[in-house]
Protein backbone atom coordinates (compact mmCIF):
# COMPACT_ATOMS: atom_id res chain seq x y z
CA UNK A 1 0.00 0.00 0.00
CA UNK A 2 0.92 3.92 -0.33
CA UNK A 3 1.97 4.69 3.05
CA UNK A 4 4.10 8.18 1.57
CA UNK A 5 2.76 9.85 -1.36
CA UNK A 6 5.47 11.66 -4.11
CA UNK A 7 5.32 15.55 -4.00
CA UNK A 8 7.43 18.08 -6.18
CA UNK A 9 9.76 19.11 -4.45
CA UNK A 10 10.06 22.86 -2.70
CA UNK A 11 13.24 23.61 -5.39
CA UNK A 12 11.32 21.74 -8.31
CA UNK A 13 8.25 24.29 -7.64
CA UNK A 14 9.98 27.68 -7.40
CA UNK A 15 12.06 26.84 -10.62
CA UNK A 16 8.57 25.94 -12.52
CA UNK A 17 7.52 29.36 -10.74
CA UNK A 18 10.71 31.17 -12.20
CA UNK A 19 10.67 29.65 -15.11
CA UNK A 20 7.36 31.24 -16.44
CA UNK A 21 8.04 34.28 -15.43
CA UNK A 22 11.38 35.39 -15.81
CA UNK A 23 13.90 34.50 -18.53
CA UNK A 24 16.44 31.96 -16.85
CA UNK A 25 20.17 31.84 -18.11
CA UNK A 26 20.76 28.35 -19.99
CA UNK A 27 22.79 26.67 -17.13
CA UNK A 28 19.42 27.29 -15.27
CA UNK A 29 16.92 26.12 -17.58
CA UNK A 30 19.30 23.33 -17.85
CA UNK A 31 19.16 22.66 -13.81
CA UNK A 32 14.91 23.05 -14.20
CA UNK A 33 14.54 20.51 -16.98
CA UNK A 34 17.13 17.46 -15.41
CA UNK A 35 14.63 17.83 -11.67
CA UNK A 36 11.62 18.12 -13.71
CA UNK A 37 12.68 14.98 -16.00
CA UNK A 38 13.69 13.38 -12.81
CA UNK A 39 10.41 13.70 -11.15
CA UNK A 40 8.54 12.60 -13.99
CA UNK A 41 10.26 9.15 -14.40
CA UNK A 42 9.93 8.54 -10.63
CA UNK A 43 5.98 9.74 -11.14
CA UNK A 44 5.96 6.60 -13.87
CA UNK A 45 7.21 4.45 -11.66
CA UNK A 46 5.15 5.19 -9.13
CA UNK A 47 2.08 4.51 -11.39
CA UNK A 48 3.39 0.94 -11.71
CA UNK A 49 4.14 0.13 -7.77
CA UNK A 50 0.89 1.49 -6.72
CA UNK A 51 -0.30 -2.05 -8.62
CA UNK A 52 1.31 -3.92 -6.72
CA UNK A 53 -0.60 -6.55 -4.67
CA UNK A 54 1.31 -7.83 -2.19
CA UNK A 55 1.40 -6.66 1.73
CA UNK A 56 3.97 -3.69 1.68
CA UNK A 57 4.59 -0.16 2.46
CA UNK A 58 5.42 2.16 -0.38
CA UNK A 59 7.30 5.16 0.88
CA UNK A 60 8.29 7.52 -1.98
CA UNK A 61 10.66 10.62 -2.19
CA UNK A 62 12.76 10.38 1.41
CA UNK A 63 15.35 12.84 2.27
CA UNK A 64 16.92 11.70 5.59
CA UNK A 65 19.92 13.29 7.42
CA UNK A 66 22.06 10.09 8.05
CA UNK A 67 25.28 10.25 10.35
CA UNK A 68 25.06 14.37 9.27
CA UNK A 69 24.67 13.32 5.54
CA UNK A 70 22.11 14.27 3.59
CA UNK A 71 20.60 11.04 1.28
CA UNK A 72 17.59 10.61 -0.87
CA UNK A 73 15.76 7.62 -1.47
CA UNK A 74 13.17 7.58 -4.54
CA UNK A 75 11.40 4.12 -3.55
CA UNK A 76 11.56 2.50 -0.96
CA UNK A 77 9.36 -0.86 -0.64
CA UNK A 78 9.12 -2.71 3.10
CA UNK A 79 7.40 -6.05 2.88
CA UNK A 80 7.71 -8.66 5.67
CA UNK A 81 11.48 -10.01 5.10
CA UNK A 82 13.34 -7.61 2.92
CA UNK A 83 13.43 -3.83 2.11
CA UNK A 84 13.33 -3.02 -1.73
CA UNK A 85 15.40 0.45 -2.34
CA UNK A 86 14.69 1.63 -5.82
CA UNK A 87 17.05 4.54 -7.30
CA UNK A 88 15.05 5.77 -10.29
CA UNK A 89 16.44 7.56 -13.63
CA UNK A 90 14.50 8.67 -16.52
CA UNK A 91 17.66 8.81 -18.98
CA UNK A 92 16.71 8.73 -22.67
CA UNK A 93 18.23 7.82 -26.18
CA UNK A 94 21.97 5.98 -26.29
CA UNK A 95 24.65 5.05 -23.72
CA UNK A 96 27.09 2.76 -23.04
CA UNK A 97 29.39 1.18 -20.00
CA UNK A 98 32.95 1.06 -19.71
CA UNK A 99 35.20 0.11 -16.88
CA UNK A 100 32.79 0.73 -13.86
CA UNK A 101 31.66 3.98 -15.97
CA UNK A 102 28.62 5.36 -17.72
CA UNK A 103 28.55 7.42 -21.26
CA UNK A 104 26.24 8.70 -23.48
CA UNK A 105 26.60 7.62 -26.91
CA UNK A 106 28.69 10.70 -27.70
CA UNK A 107 31.56 9.90 -24.95
CA UNK A 108 30.15 12.37 -22.53
CA UNK A 109 30.85 10.37 -19.07
CA UNK A 110 28.11 10.95 -16.31
CA UNK A 111 28.11 9.92 -13.02
CA UNK A 112 27.31 6.50 -12.86
CA UNK A 113 23.76 5.97 -10.69
CA UNK A 114 25.48 2.84 -8.73
CA UNK A 115 27.71 5.44 -7.33
CA UNK A 116 24.33 6.94 -5.05
CA UNK A 117 23.09 3.77 -5.25
CA UNK A 118 25.77 2.33 -2.93
CA UNK A 119 26.22 5.10 -0.73
CA UNK A 120 22.11 5.44 -0.03
CA UNK A 121 22.26 1.53 0.50
CA UNK A 122 24.68 2.41 3.06
CA UNK A 123 23.76 4.72 5.03
CA UNK A 124 20.31 3.52 5.00
CA UNK A 125 21.63 0.07 6.39
CA UNK A 126 23.10 2.09 9.07
CA UNK A 127 20.26 3.82 9.86
CA UNK A 128 18.42 0.35 10.31
CA UNK A 129 20.58 -0.84 12.39
CA UNK A 130 20.86 2.63 14.84
CA UNK A 131 17.16 2.44 15.05
CA UNK A 132 17.39 -1.41 15.85
CA UNK A 133 15.99 -2.96 12.76
CA UNK A 134 17.62 -5.91 11.02
CA UNK A 135 16.10 -5.95 7.80
CA UNK A 136 18.07 -7.21 4.08
CA UNK A 137 18.28 -4.03 1.70
CA UNK A 138 18.12 -5.17 -2.21
CA UNK A 139 19.20 -1.97 -3.91
CA UNK A 140 18.69 -1.53 -7.62
CA UNK A 141 18.49 1.06 -10.58
CA UNK A 142 15.53 1.54 -12.55
CA UNK A 143 15.74 2.80 -15.92
CA UNK A 144 12.13 4.22 -16.50
CA UNK A 145 12.35 5.51 -19.72
CA UNK A 146 11.28 3.18 -22.65
CA UNK A 147 13.70 5.16 -24.98
CA UNK A 148 16.68 4.39 -22.88
CA UNK A 149 19.28 1.34 -24.50
CA UNK A 150 22.63 0.58 -22.44
CA UNK A 151 25.24 -0.79 -24.79
CA UNK A 152 27.60 -3.10 -22.94
CA UNK A 153 25.21 -3.32 -19.56
CA UNK A 154 26.53 -5.61 -17.51
CA UNK A 155 24.66 -8.45 -16.12
CA UNK A 156 26.45 -8.35 -12.61
CA UNK A 157 24.85 -5.35 -11.73
CA UNK A 158 21.77 -4.50 -10.20
CA UNK A 159 20.33 -2.54 -13.08
CA UNK A 160 16.30 -2.67 -13.86
CA UNK A 161 15.60 -1.93 -17.47
CA UNK A 162 12.68 -0.65 -18.94
CA UNK A 163 11.51 -4.43 -20.37
CA UNK A 164 11.82 -6.06 -17.06
CA UNK A 165 9.83 -3.51 -15.15
CA UNK A 166 6.70 -5.69 -15.24
CA UNK A 167 8.73 -8.66 -14.47
CA UNK A 168 10.30 -7.21 -11.04
CA UNK A 169 7.17 -6.05 -9.71
CA UNK A 170 5.07 -9.25 -11.03
CA UNK A 171 8.40 -11.17 -8.66
CA UNK A 172 7.29 -8.84 -5.86
CA UNK A 173 3.78 -9.65 -5.96
CA UNK A 174 4.42 -13.71 -5.78
CA UNK A 175 6.72 -13.44 -2.69
CA UNK A 176 4.82 -14.26 0.59
CA UNK A 177 4.34 -11.19 2.62
CA UNK A 178 2.60 -10.53 6.25
CA UNK A 179 3.09 -7.40 7.79
CA UNK A 180 3.42 -6.82 11.09
CA UNK A 181 3.91 -4.18 13.56
CA UNK A 182 7.09 -3.76 13.47
CA UNK A 183 7.00 -3.10 9.86
CA UNK A 184 4.18 0.05 10.37
CA UNK A 185 7.08 1.47 13.22
CA UNK A 186 9.74 1.27 10.91
CA UNK A 187 7.70 3.29 8.11
CA UNK A 188 6.24 5.62 10.49
CA UNK A 189 9.76 6.18 12.02
CA UNK A 190 11.24 6.60 8.27
CA UNK A 191 8.73 9.04 7.69
CA UNK A 192 9.03 11.02 10.88
CA UNK A 193 12.99 11.78 9.78
CA UNK A 194 12.10 12.56 6.67
CA UNK A 195 13.36 16.19 5.88
CA UNK A 196 11.17 18.80 4.00
CA UNK A 197 14.25 20.85 2.55
CA UNK A 198 17.29 19.57 0.42
CA UNK A 199 20.90 21.26 1.66
CA UNK A 200 21.51 20.87 -2.02
CA UNK A 201 19.23 23.41 -3.26
CA UNK A 202 20.50 25.51 -6.48
CA UNK A 203 18.27 27.95 -7.02
CA UNK A 204 18.85 31.31 -8.91
CA UNK A 205 18.85 34.67 -7.23
CA UNK A 206 15.68 36.78 -7.77
CA UNK A 207 14.04 39.51 -6.72
CA UNK A 208 10.07 40.76 -6.73
CA UNK A 209 11.02 43.39 -9.16
CA UNK A 210 12.91 40.68 -12.11
CA UNK A 211 9.37 38.86 -12.23
CA UNK A 212 6.58 38.89 -14.29
CA UNK A 213 3.33 39.73 -12.17
CA UNK A 214 -0.41 37.98 -13.02
CA UNK A 215 -2.07 34.52 -12.37
CA UNK A 216 -0.56 31.66 -15.01
CA UNK A 217 -2.69 29.26 -16.58
CA UNK A 218 -2.71 26.24 -14.68
CA UNK A 219 -2.59 23.90 -17.90
CA UNK A 220 -0.58 25.29 -20.51
CA UNK A 221 1.53 28.19 -18.04
CA UNK A 222 0.78 31.03 -20.47
CA UNK A 223 -0.51 34.15 -18.97
CA UNK A 224 -3.10 34.77 -21.37
CA UNK A 225 -6.16 34.73 -18.60
CA UNK A 226 -9.10 37.07 -18.24
CA UNK A 227 -11.62 37.19 -16.12
CA UNK A 228 -15.44 36.23 -16.98
CA UNK A 229 -17.88 36.08 -13.52
CA UNK A 230 -16.32 33.62 -11.49
CA UNK A 231 -14.01 32.09 -13.71
CA UNK A 232 -10.87 32.80 -15.62
CA UNK A 233 -10.45 31.81 -18.54
CA UNK A 234 -7.58 31.09 -20.52
CA UNK A 235 -7.17 32.58 -24.33
CA UNK A 236 -4.68 30.56 -25.53
CA UNK A 237 -5.94 27.18 -24.25
CA UNK A 238 -9.60 27.73 -23.33
CA UNK A 239 -8.89 26.41 -19.74
CA UNK A 240 -11.33 27.30 -16.89
CA UNK A 241 -10.59 27.95 -13.44
CA UNK A 242 -12.53 29.60 -10.55
CA UNK A 243 -10.98 32.87 -9.70
CA UNK A 244 -10.96 31.44 -5.94
CA UNK A 245 -8.75 28.44 -7.07
CA UNK A 246 -6.74 30.78 -9.14
CA UNK A 247 -5.69 33.05 -6.31
CA UNK A 248 -5.39 30.64 -3.93
CA UNK A 249 -2.65 28.93 -6.72
CA UNK A 250 -1.17 32.81 -6.92
CA UNK A 251 -1.02 33.35 -3.06
CA UNK A 252 0.89 29.67 -2.65
CA UNK A 253 3.20 30.60 -5.46
CA UNK A 254 3.95 33.77 -3.46
CA UNK A 255 4.32 32.69 -0.22
CA UNK A 256 7.02 29.99 -1.34
CA UNK A 257 8.93 32.48 -3.57
CA UNK A 258 8.67 35.33 -1.15
CA UNK A 259 8.79 33.35 2.21
CA UNK A 260 9.57 36.79 4.20
CA UNK A 261 6.76 39.27 2.97
CA UNK A 262 3.48 39.30 4.39
CA UNK A 263 0.37 38.16 2.38
CA UNK A 264 -1.58 41.40 2.22
CA UNK A 265 -4.72 42.55 0.01
CA UNK A 266 -2.14 44.99 -2.00
CA UNK A 267 0.59 42.31 -2.25
CA UNK A 268 -1.89 39.59 -4.05
CA UNK A 269 -3.81 42.02 -5.76
CA UNK A 270 -0.59 43.58 -7.67
CA UNK A 271 0.55 40.03 -8.00
CA UNK A 272 -2.02 38.57 -9.37
CA UNK A 273 -2.78 41.70 -11.82
CA UNK A 274 -5.80 40.72 -13.87
CA UNK A 275 -8.12 40.75 -11.03
CA UNK A 276 -9.42 44.48 -10.76
CA UNK A 277 -11.04 44.46 -7.56
CA UNK A 278 -8.72 44.78 -4.45
CA UNK A 279 -12.50 43.80 -2.32
CA UNK A 280 -12.66 40.14 -4.04
CA UNK A 281 -9.01 39.86 -3.28
CA UNK A 282 -9.84 40.68 0.31
CA UNK A 283 -13.01 38.66 0.30
CA UNK A 284 -10.99 35.69 -0.82
CA UNK A 285 -7.98 36.27 1.30
CA UNK A 286 -10.70 36.66 4.58
CA UNK A 287 -12.51 33.13 3.61
CA UNK A 288 -9.32 30.89 3.34
CA UNK A 289 -6.57 32.74 5.92
CA UNK A 290 -6.47 33.78 9.76
CA UNK A 291 -7.10 37.67 10.09
CA UNK A 292 -3.70 39.26 11.38
CA UNK A 293 -3.66 43.19 12.61
CA UNK A 294 -6.39 45.84 11.68
CA UNK A 295 -7.20 48.44 8.21
CA UNK A 296 -3.60 48.87 6.62
CA UNK A 297 -1.62 46.78 9.01
CA UNK A 298 -4.04 43.71 8.19
CA UNK A 299 -2.14 40.80 6.88
CA UNK A 300 -2.68 37.27 6.72
CA UNK A 301 -1.43 33.60 7.86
Amino acid sequence: MLYKARTKSKELLIMEFLNARMDLSNKDKQYYYSLKKGYEGEVLFDVLTEKLQCECFILNDLLLNINNTTVQIDTLIITSGKIYLFEVKNYEGDYYYESDKLFKITKSEIINPLYQLSRSNYLLRQLLLNLGFNFQIDASVVFINPNFTLYQAPLDKPFIFPTQLNQCLDKLNTNPSKLISKHKKLADKLISLHITESPYQQLPSYDYDQLRRGITCVQCKSFSIYIEGRKCICKECRHEELVTAAVMRSVKEFKLLFPDHRITTNAIHEWCHVIPSKKRIRRILVNNFNQVGDRQWTYYE
